[in-house]
């Protein structure tokens, strides 16, 4: 049992820039999740951390507080080593889809727990809920048979790993601390290292459509995770990722999903393939088998195999089609040149406003909305050729739609040179 504190001297100590105590930090995150410490009293706290930061140590020990909030999971008893990964999430980012089957085609255990979107970025539940059958809850029984006799299984986490976290993220999106560091890090690492991942890699995404806009601030995030896993012995790595401009073709639930199926199949967008086995190979490295290129099970089909297994094993249809929207809005190019800008942002938000996204957890979403565009930078444009493509249910979402993306791509003269930010920006172990 940890000793006991009050609340005000703990924010007292943060405000005014000193460290907090272990026995400080264990107390008030069991505190505050047992109900003993107030909303408005941790809303201090988390404004403090805003403000004054935390050492590595101070957020090491606040990580494994949220840890010991709730249960954790245990993998030993598979035969196949694990390995995970986590994005700090972007526009048409689908990469779990087609990565958690490639690593397992290798032998490798991926358990993907994953969440659902909020806000411009999509989740990777809400993409799979398009496909016919397909059920996100699984029982940790079930999760560890698929583990085992499949090697991937994207599922819902259970309300059991960090509750703290929960708790915390909920308040920090209401009073303005959702930017503070050290509790992305811990929030993030908390719930990754409860789950028990021998191995993990962070794909810490920087620019417009990101969480992190800028380099300096996702290199920070990115060393401050890598930090806490490796304090608490799991292997993490951080790629930093371009998200200035949208991933693949597509943003929306069942579009990715198309798109996905489509890199499986061994085609797809280069940059969508570019990205999955980048960060393939940092997971079967973690995992002891740099041995191998891991877009050899894309062309093979090794990794479709165990796509459709997967997807099967938790009530889904592969071979169903998959929903389309009943309304579609074509937006033609203004002008003939080069398209230099496709800002992830505008993209992003577009599609939340078209009914692929939601604004407040538990809010239903559409499985056929999004946008599609049929050009990325750097391509040739002729006047009037198709850009983008809208998609949704309810036709009167297209105008606030289209809103978001007024001025969120730029067309300039035939012969403008473009040279792409490379995809991968930054590498961090």
């Amino acid at each position: 049992m940890a000793e006991a504190h009050d609340a005000v001297e703990v924010i007292v100590a943060k405000r005014d820039g000193g460290a907090l105590s272990d026995s400080q930090i264990d107390w008030v995150v069991d505190a505050y999740t047992r109900g003993a410490v107030a909303d408005e009293q941790m809303s201090a706290l988390a404004m403090a951390i805003l403000l004054n930061g935390m050492s590595r140590h101070e957020t090491a020990r606040w990580t494994a507080a949220m840890i010991a909030s709730g249960e954790r999971m245990d993998f030993s008893g598979l035969s196949r080593p694990t390995a995970d990964k986590h994005s700090t999430g972007g526009v048409g980012d689908k990469i779990t889809l087609p990565l958690a089957p490639l690593v397992a085609s290798y032998g490798v255990a991926v358990p993907q727990l994953s969440g659902r979107g909020l806000g411009h970025t999509g989740g990777t539940l809400d993409k799979l809920e398009s496909i016919p059958g397909w059920r996100a809850a699984l029982t940790n029984d079930e999760m560890l048979a698929q583990l085992e006799g499949i090697g991937a299984v994207i599922c819902a986490a259970g309300s059991g790993l960090a509750p703290a976290d929960k708790k915390l993220y909920a308040l920090r999106d209401v009073t303005g601390t959702v930017e503070a560091i050290p509790l992305i890090a811990s929030s993030i690492m908390s719930k990754k290292i409860a789950e028990g991942t021998g191995s993990l890699v962070l794909d810490v995404k920087v620019g417009s459509g990101a969480f992190m806009k800028d380099l300096g601030q996702a290199r920070e995030l990115a060393r401050t995770m890598v930090d806490l896993g490796t304090d608490a012995g799991v292997h993490t790595v951080a790629l930093l990722t371009e998200m200035a401009v949208p991933l693949g073709l597509t943003a929306g639930n069942a579009l990715e999903v198309r798109e996905s199926v489509e890199v499986l199949s061994g085609g797809g967008p280069a940059d969508v393939v570019e990205l999955t086995v980048a960060l393939a190979g940092e997971m079967l490295a973690a995992t002891g088998r740099d041995d191998v290129d891991p877009s050899e099970h894309l062309a093979s089909g090794a990794a479709m195999d165990v796509w459709r297994r997967m997807i099967t094993a938790q009530g889904g249809d592969p071979d169903a089609p998959l929903p389309t929207a009943r309304e579609s809005h074509v937006v033609n190019a203004p002008s003939s040149g080069v398209l230099v800008e496709l800002d992830a942002m505008a993209v992003g938000l577009a599609a939340w406003r078209l009914g692929a996204g939601r604004a407040r957890a538990g809010d239903p979403v559409q499985a056929g909305a999004g946008v599609e565009w049929h050009a990325r930078p750097g391509d040739v444009v002729a006047v009037d050729q198709p850009l983008l493509t809208l998609h949704t249910d309810e036709p009167d979402r297209f105008e606030r739609a289209l809103e978001a993306l007024d001025g969120g791509y730029r067309i300039a003269p035939v012969g403008t040179p473009y040279t792409p930010d490379p995809l991968v920006r930054d590498r961090i172990s």
